[in-house]
């Protein structure tokens, strides 16, 4: 939720010689023996709520064509937590009975941080700012993602689109929530000018569709509380025309807010989880609900499948995040979704050594069968043990964060430092399955829980949907120990395993700006191996005494590609009360496989049905990685499938000839072939025998601008064919 503001006007790393002759010893992790649910209704097992949603309604205008609707201005005086401080005090949270252990422990983080080689961002521009919000509110709720060829900025409470270039789309302000549901009605909040932030946009690259969502009530407390969900019609979100939606938080409970909602990207669903609130200071428990992906995306009427977790089922739990597939094959076929999250815990200090996890499995045609989690409780399927950490926060507050500045500690900055964070991100890599996950922590030996903060990320192996004993990798990164906060983190993968997190870095003398580090795939487990690097540093800090920061930021990656990282969070251009402002930057690892070593096999397509006028087609595929010489074979048949001839590098020639090319890294290529009916492979270096057709994405019609397909060694997920004249 947000908070209406009056707007007003290096430790040098040590490397010696000891560093070479210290290894990292991984454990054998064995993956645990959880069983997966079963299906259908169980004994033990509550039948869900099946809950119609409010649409679909048609939105076919152009955004920048909808009537200007201001953004609400509410007010909230602290963020809504599992247990409201003041909390008790652990008393096992005094330092070390050794005095020398501490400082040993961040002089070998020192010794062993990495060189930095983080590529520099490719670009980077402004995102929205408090003044084109409009809602004067903290903190923004910085968020956004990528898409073939837009990036949208999400804030309170407000949508920006922009071009890959950073080129605004939908006006300088954007689309405000209030405008962009308007077409909902005044039958719901959402469509009654009552959209109070806590916004979230993901781009869909099944579908080829943009998600954006927010919630809605018209007062907190209250008895009308929905979340608003809009699916584009077409890839265009400019112009493209929308589907919207509205879901009650909990028809059973009118008065219980959903806040900090969050959601998954899954093949058989939109998943969204969130907690849920009667008060200021009564936390209600979870709620969680599967939205009908299938029939959203096609504009039909929709249910969602929902299930709510009470505070005694919970213990300190709170904040799931539901699991996001963009890179790599899709998860197996029935693979239910993955819900993931940590203690909050009721004892400030406590160290904290498990993630719990669950399952969601959802069946629309019988809702019935789905289930969440184990039991009546809904408890988690499994918990994973990982290394012991603190709750980022005291017993009396989070805002522990330096603001850049020390003497006034009541503008020092809220961790959040008690949720794993959004996105929660699924890859599936050749049949090894992973979840990364990041979260703000203090160190397990932080005796005073004054800092510095750091950011905790995993991989946990959740491959044949098993959930694993202990995770596959695992770090606090500080970045050597150099003595600044690093919170507000977000983590993604590429398509190669190389990861990157983004965050806001700060001290008492530096002030909130926004860094991103990263690991290849091959770097030693455990490290974020490349270091540290910058995506701009804030020129001033926030002076309000909210303490309110984030409560978000985000880091997708390219679909265009799989490869180029995208980032977005808040700093400030300027000091003042509650000027935010936001930034999106892109970065990508210049390291990439070989095709030949990465998959060693033909990848292809089909476009069918294309009228003999139109037989001029193009293919058009991007490397990502290191230039690589690899020949490719056209295939061109006709109608009644039989072979017509072969044309090499898309030029006529003899049947099965094949022409080598090199093609630049990090280029776009475009190969011009004739034919109505085209099936085009690619062939490794090795000249492997080209022994079958890998037919991957579907068909297409004529005036189709492209047909998609999965990615294999250098080429994108997101290769086409598209028509030219």
């Amino acid at each position: 939720m947000k908070k209406k503001e009056k707007n007003s006007t290096g430790a040098f790393a040590l490397r010696i010689a000891l560093a070479l002759a210290l290894t990292s010893i991984s454990a054998i992790l064995l993956a645990s023996s959880f069983t997966p649910p079963a299906v259908g209704p169980q004994p033990d097992r509550p039948t869900p709520d099946v809950v119609a949603m409010a649409g679909p309604v048609s939105q076919n205008l152009d955004l920048r064509a909808l009537p200007y609707i201001a953004p609400n201005e509410e007010n909230e005086e602290r963020r809504l937590t599992r247990h409201p401080f003041p909390l008790a005090t652990a008393t096992s949270h005094q330092q070390s009975s050794n005095p020398g252990e501490q400082f040993t422990q961040q002089l070998m983080q020192r010794v062993l941080a990495p060189t930095p080689n983080m590529p520099a961002p490719i670009l980077t521009f402004a995102g929205m700012n408090s003044t084109q919000s409009g809602c004067g509110c903290l903190p923004p709720d910085s968020d956004g993602d990528v898409g073939p060829n837009h990036y949208i900025n999400s804030v309170n409470s407000s949508i920006k689109i922009f071009d890959k270039l950073g080129t605004p789309l939908n006006g300088t302000n954007g689309t405000t929530y209030n405008s962009f549901f308007s077409t909902l009605g005044a039958g719901n909040p959402c469509g009654n000018n009552n959209n109070d932030g806590d916004g979230i946009v993901f781009y869909d690259h099944m579908a080829d569709r943009w998600v954006v969502s927010d919630f809605a009530f018209p007062a907190f407390p209250g008895t009308s509380f929905w979340q608003c969900i809009g699916v584009s019609k077409t890839s265009d979100p400019v112009a493209g025309g929308w589907w919207l939606y509205a879901v009650q938080v909990d028809p059973a409970h009118n008065n219980y807010l959903g806040d900090y909602p969050k959601f998954g990207l899954w093949p058989d669903a939109y998943y969204l989880s969130m907690n849920e609130f009667s008060n200021q200071t009564t936390f209600n428990g979870v709620r969680v609900y599967a939205l009908d992906r299938n029939s959203m995306i096609n504009g039909g009427s929709a249910h969602a499948i929902g299930f709510s977790i009470l505070p005694a089922d919970l213990g300190n739990q709170y904040s799931l995040v539901p699991a996001s597939f963009r890179t790599g094959d899709p998860p197996p076929a029935g693979q239910p979704e993955w819900f993931m999250d940590v203690n909050s815990s009721a004892i400030a200090g406590t160290v904290e050594t498990q993630v719990f996890v669950r399952r969601f499995h959802v069946d629309f045609g019988t809702p019935a069968n789905s289930s969440f989690g184990a039991g009546a409780g809904h408890t988690p399927d499994g918990i994973i043990t990982v290394n012991g950490f603190k709750d980022a926060f005291k017993s009396t507050t989070s805002n522990i964060v330096p603001n850049g500045q020390s003497v006034l500690t009541n503008q020092w900055l809220d961790t959040l430092g008690d949720k794993i964070m959004y996105p929660l991100i699924y890859q599936n890599r050749g049949g090894t399955e992973s979840i990364y996950a990041d979260q703000t922590i203090l160190l397990a030996t932080d005796g005073t829980l004054n800092g510095p903060t750091a950011v905790r990320w995993y991989q946990f192996n959740m491959t044949g949907n098993t959930i694993p004993a202990t995770p596959v990798q695992q770090q606090d990164w500080n970045n050597g120990a150099d003595g600044l906060f690093r919170w507000m983190p977000s983590i993604n993968v590429d398509w190669q395993g190389n990861v990157a997190i983004g965050y806001t870095a700060s001290s008492t003398t530096v002030n909130p700006g926004i860094r991103y580090a990263g690991r290849l795939a091959g770097d030693p487990l455990n490290n974020m191996a490349q270091g540290e690097a910058t995506l701009i540093a804030a020129g001033g800090h926030q002076t309000s005494t909210s303490g309110r920061w984030g409560d978000y930021s985000t880091m997708f990656v390219d679909p265009s590609d799989s490869c180029t990282f995208w980032h977005v969070n808040e700093y400030y251009t300027a000091t003042s009360g509650a000027s935010w402002a936001t930034r999106i930057g892109s970065f990508k690892f210049s390291q990439g496989n070989h095709f030949r070593s990465a998959f060693p096999k033909e990848f292809g397509g089909m476009i069918t049905h294309i009228p003999q006028s139109l037989h001029h087609h193009s293919l058009s595929f991007h490397t990502c990685g290191k230039a690589e010489s690899f020949h490719y074979i056209f295939h061109m048949q006709d109608f009644a499938d039989t072979v017509k001839h072969t044309q090499p590098g898309g030029f006529p020639s003899s049947p099965d000839t094949a022409l080598g090319h090199r093609f630049a890294r990090n280029t776009t290529q475009r190969i011009d072939f004739a034919g109505p009916h085209a099936h085009v492979c690619v062939k490794d270096p090795g000249h492997l025998p080209f022994t079958r057709s890998i037919i991957r994405g579907g068909n297409v019609s004529a005036g189709a601008d492209k047909i998609l397909f999965d990615e294999f060694g250098c080429i994108t997920p997101r290769n086409f064919f598209q028509l030219v004249s």
